[in-house]
């Protein structure tokens, strides 16, 4: 296997998705220099995000990220080549690694199916296709747990997030998304996933709809998570 691989590096050479150095053999979408510079979140980080972006409303049961969001560092860079540069391919490696992080926590939240937050279908147009979707498929490969994308569309087109406060973020995204015909929900734990949970306003939101439609639990997942 590794030497078919050397012969297709020859000719279709790899490059790391955040220092764009060319891959070894062994090195899959991110060179192992970059890894390793990868800002992995802690238990207590990970709580205290919680209590920040979630307890309040209730909506959200549990969350998890694997990694830190931080401007112009390797996951900002891998994440810019995943949602814009056409490397969905790189949302399966994070979901994977996403995946086996967060295998054991996943136990008691006991989940029935993955759901990835949605495009609105003019972004999905324009890109191609839904990075969470990818990230999702990821998560699936390892927790082998049914992804569903058509269960919440997304039905109202919305600014970006990016140079919003909290407060505008709640009202941009506010009633944006709504149920697709015959979803079964009721009862279901569910697991929302999204690359980057900045203030959690877009999967509150996607948790608020489906819990008035029935859900049991929501629970959240995230590549990374920004302060």
């Amino acid at each position: 296997m590794n030497f078919l691989t050397d012969i297709a590096d020859f000719f279709l050479p790899r490059f790391c998705a955040s220092c764009s150095t060319k891959l070894i053999t062994r090195e899959d979408v991110v060179c192992s220099i970059c890894l390793n510079k990868l800002n992995r979140v802690n238990k207590s980080r990970i709580a205290i995000q919680y209590l920040r972006k979630f307890r309040e409303t209730a909506i959200i049961s549990d969350f998890y990220a694997l990694y830190l969001f931080e401007k112009e560092k390797e996951v900002q860079r891998i994440i810019h080549q995943l949602k814009y540069n056409n490397k969905f391919l790189i949302g399966k490696f994070l979901g994977e690694n996403l995946g086996r992080a967060i295998s054991e926590v996943i136990q008691p939240w006991q989940i029935d199916v993955i759901i990835p937050v949605p495009l609105h279908h003019l972004k999905k147009a324009e890109r191609g296709y839904n990075q969470s979707f990818y990230i999702t498929k990821g998560l699936n490969n390892i927790l082998h747990i049914p992804v569903n994308q058509k269960i919440i569309k997304r039905k109202r087109f919305t600014q970006s997030q990016t140079n919003l406060d909290m407060k505008e973020r709640e009202q941009n995204i506010k009633d944006a998304f709504a149920l697709r015909r015959d979803s079964k929900i009721k009862g279901k734990n569910i697991l929302l996933v999204d690359d980057v949970v900045t203030t959690g306003a877009t999967v509150r939101e996607c948790g608020r709809l489906l819990l008035n439609n029935g859900a049991n639990k929501i629970f959240v997942a995230a590549v990374a998570i920004a302060d």
